[in-house]
Order: C-alpha cells, then structure tokens, then sequence
C-alpha cells in the first residue's frame, strides 16, 4: 500500500511485534494529525510511557496533541470522579465517562484518538474513549498493537478479530521489522513474536544467561549491575526489571508514594533503573537485566518474559532457575538461551 492510501485511511490498527518502532509511529501520527488541525488525544496505559509520550509531544514547534498521557488521567481531567479497586477502574469508571462525554462541549471533544500499546485497554475503556469523539462513527482512530504482550489479560484468548475485539473494525496494517534489538537478543524472543518476525539488527554481543536459584534471582541481579558498571558501562544504560517481586529501590520509590518522582528520574536518564516488566511496555534501554524471581500467575509468564527479552538495545542478561524459565516460556526460548550458554559474573 503507498504512503497516500495510508493518510487516507481514518481507521487503523498498526500490529507488529516488539521493537517495531509502534511508539515512534504512534507519536508521528498524532503530531501529524494535529498539525493538520485535529484536535488528536495520544494514549496509553503505563505510567512509564505516558511520561515518555508527554515529553515526545513537549518537543512539537507547531500544534501538539491537546493529550498526551493515561487513559485514567484522560477520564479525571474531564472531571469523572476518582475512585478504588480495579472493578471501579474497568467497569464503572469508563461508564462515567461515556455518560460524562454525551454532554461535553463539542470544542471539547476529540477529532481522533491514538493509543499506543493498544492491547492493554479494556474493551470498556475504548467504548468510553471513542464516545469522546466529535464523530463517533467516523472520527480518527489509530491503535498501535502487539496482541502477544497482553500481559494484562484484559482480551480474552481468541477475542482479537472477534466481535468482542473493540479494534476489529479497524483496517490492519502489519509493521514485521524489529528495529530496536541486536539479532542475539531478538532471536531469544523470536518464538513469541509469530512467523513474520523479521530482525533488522546488527548481530551484536552475546546473551548472558545466568543459572541461579529463584530465591537467589534478586541479589545475583543487583551484583550483575556492579559488574556491567566495573565493565565499563555507564549506569544510565542499565535497566533491571523483575518479574515478580520489586526491586527495593523499586518497593521504596511505591511505598513512598513517590512513582512520579520515579518515573521522572528514568526519564532524565542519570542513573541505572529498577523496574517491573510489566511497567516497562514501550520502554529500552542499553542494557537490561531480566530478573525473574517467580511469576504471579505461570499463565501469564509467556507474555511477560516476551516484554523483558525485548527491552534492550544491546546487551541482554537473563537471571534466574533456568528450568522456571524454560517451562514458563516453552521450547524455543530454552533453545535460544541454551545456545546462548551460561555466563557467570566474577566481582
């Protein structure tokens, strides 16, 4: 299709795998639309990648989206009132905001909406989010996906295409190339990513596994930073993002209530980073340190270790029971890290 009948289309659905570039593009659409005078919202659902959005369209010479940022904060700023507990934050808060949206001004209302990591909004949320629209049968709507990192499990398994599925009526369009990961590092997550997967990478340096126990998984991993630092590489390349439990720098910055605070130092980029995998869709750095120290629900593990994998640019360390890994993520991932061979840091 030719980049024409692509502005042409009002209706999209950008799929593609992880380090597809969904972001970048994502951000382009929306400064593209409001340049051309759309009144254009920009939306996620993290709070790492909503700040990461805001500073994007910060950047804008000409008009900027009128919203860059959470869904949630979207709903508060239009005044549905906050709440607690995550049926209020499904069900009853988007319910609000569908009432709420029947009667705003229409200078208020949207001209197209653009959501990035599209899968991780709730079928309830989009039918709030689309009434906000000025049209909304036929206003802008473009969502940039990657169906096999719900990590959320907020789309049942076989919705997508379905008529349960909110973006089915969308036109599709494939995005294949991974462009953010060396090839050693895509190939370890190239069994989720599905048979169009194609990495565009340099080789690369080689994937460091590291065989511990999983009660161990925590220490081994900060130790690793010390090493990576000792090597050479500056501590705002680092990320260490864990699978279950938080980090404690990570568990002090929530308890503090300081995430804000938290997410902002990651953005200023000074300082190595602590993390949880599912707070870094969107996210990269240099260089990541998976941590998995157990999974919540082994059901949801593919998915969360197909977002870990896929997080660094240049270096991957993978900490943990290889045996918990392997039965988490499958064959192909055992195959990959197997190949990559166990790697042991020396202090």
């Amino acid at each position: 299709m030719c980049r024409a009948d692509r502005r042409a289309i009002p209706r999209a659905r950008f799929v593609g795998g992880a380090g597809s570039g969904q972001t970048w593009l994502a951000v382009e659409k929306a400064r593209r639309l409001a340049k051309d005078g759309q009144q254009v919202g920009l939306f996620c659902y993290n709070k790492g990648l909503a700040e990461h959005l805001r500073r994007e369209v910060s950047t804008c010479r000409q008009a900027k989206p009128v919203f860059a940022g959470e869904f949630h904060e979207y709903v508060r700023s239009l005044g549905v009132p906050d709440g607690t507990g995550q049926e209020y934050f499904d069900q009853e808060m988007p319910r609000l905001l569908r009432e709420l949206a029947a009667h705003l001004p229409v200078e208020i209302k949207l001209d197209a909406v653009v959501v990035d990591e599209a899968q991780d909004f709730a079928p309830l949320w989009w039918e709030g989010l689309l009434a906000c629209l000025k049209k909304p049968d036929d206003g802008g709507v473009f969502a940039f996906m990657d169906e096999r990192q719900n990590v959320y499990g907020r789309w049942d398994a076989g919705t997508a295409g379905t008529s349960m599925d909110p973006t089915a009526n969308l036109v599709t369009l494939h995005i294949d190339e991974n462009l953010r990961n060396t090839k050693r590092i895509a190939h370890t997550f190239r069994g989720f990513s599905g048979e169009h997967f194609l990495p565009r990478g340099g080789d690369g340096l080689p994937v460091r596994v590291i065989d511990c126990a999983t009660e161990d998984a925590l220490d081994v991993a900060s130790d690793c930073v010390d090493v990576l630092i000792e090597e050479g590489w500056a501590r705002n390349q680092i990320a260490l993002l864990t699978t279950k439990e938080r980090h404690p720098v990570h568990q002090v910055a929530f308890e503090s209530k300081l995430i804000p605070e938290y997410w902002q130092a990651f953005h200023d980029d000074d300082e190595e980073f602590y993390g949880h995998v599912l707070g870094f869709k969107g996210l990269e750095r240099s260089v990541v340190i998976l941590c998995v120290n157990r999974f919540k629900d082994l059901a949801r593990a593919p998915e969360q270790l197909y977002v870990g994998l896929s997080r660094a640019r240049c270096l991957l360390m993978v900490v943990g029971d290889q045996e918990l890994i392997a039965r988490a993520g499958g064959r192909d991932l055992e195959l990959a890290l197997g190949r990559a061979g166990m790697w042991v840091p020396s202090l």
